[in-house]
């Protein structure tokens, strides 16, 4: 059997976006390489418009790059929409305030086409995933921020994709929702072997969760440092406080510096 490790989902390869504005060419991406293998929990990580949630959006083929390549399964981002290669996770729950929480998570099945019973068990399975069995006949504005983008997240592996794409679904949360939620999602990766690629501005967020962490230029976007990340997959909160996490922290800061500097 291959090894899940070194099998890559998604390759960038001097990857080039530029947005034609009113005021003239916007770069948005600038010789991107990148290669994110099966399995990987991948961090992206710098300032305001970097182009982090750019490149998030066009390995969706929500944007479409300008110059270069970039594969996704073996295929162009937008064949790999319409095989459902990926689940997209929004910085919004998003969730239609009109419908349960079962109705939310339901919703791309039934697009799909799938059968009421099927949906009815995909359903139960994911909400069972995300710790919100028992919640699938609430409404959005009965559940708190974080049970919200929880059932988000149940929405995005409903129809049960190999990749999770998350743009910077914890940002809006306090502190202590967000520790705990990075706890879950760390355990649902666990669960689930899916490969994800992960937006984030906290530095500790990055360190906490990923495999790996891809560093990013102020605009046009650049990679300035991509770090294999030492941790254990198994992350107490508390490795926080450890000198392997303290130091990859340190490089992922003097990562972001130098990008600046660079500018």
């Amino acid at each position: 059997m291959k090894d899940t490790v070194t099998q890559p989902v998604i390759t960038a390869q001097n990857l080039q976006l530029v947005f034609q504005t009113n005021d003239g060419p916007v770069h948005a991406l600038k010789d991107v390489n990148l290669t994110i293998n099966k399995g990987e929990f991948v961090s992206f990580i710098g300032p305001s418009g970097c182009g982090k949630t750019t490149f998030l959006r066009a390995i969706a083929a929500l944007e479409h790059p300008t110059g270069g390549t970039l594969t996704v399964n073996g295929m162009t981002p937008d064949q790999a929409r319409k095989s459902r290669a990926y689940g997209y996770v929004f910085q919004a729950a998003g969730l239609y305030p009109w419908r349960t929480i079962a109705g939310n998570v339901k919703l791309p099945l039934e697009i799909i086409g799938f059968s009421k019973a099927e949906q009815d068990e995909k359903v139960r399975k994911v909400l069972e995933l995300v710790e919100l069995n028992g919640f699938g006949g609430k409404f959005p504005w009965q559940l708190s921020g974080g049970m919200q983008q929880r059932a988000s997240i149940a929405r995005a592996l409903a129809f049960d994709a190999d990749i999770l794409l998350m743009d910077e679904p914890f940002g809006a949360l306090d502190e202590i929702v967000r520790d705990h939620l990075n706890e879950e999602l760390l355990k649902l990766w666990a669960r689930t072997g899916k490969t994800i690629a992960f937006v984030t501005h906290s530095i500790p967020e990055a360190v906490y969760l990923s495999t790996k962490i891809v560093v990013m230029s102020p605009r046009p976007g650049r990679i300035t440092d991509v770090i294999e990340s030492p941790l254990p997959k198994e992350r107490p909160l508390d490795i926080r406080d450890t000198p392997e996490f303290i130091a990859i922290a340190h490089r992922v800061r003097e990562g972001l510096r130098a990008g600046h500097s660079d500018v």
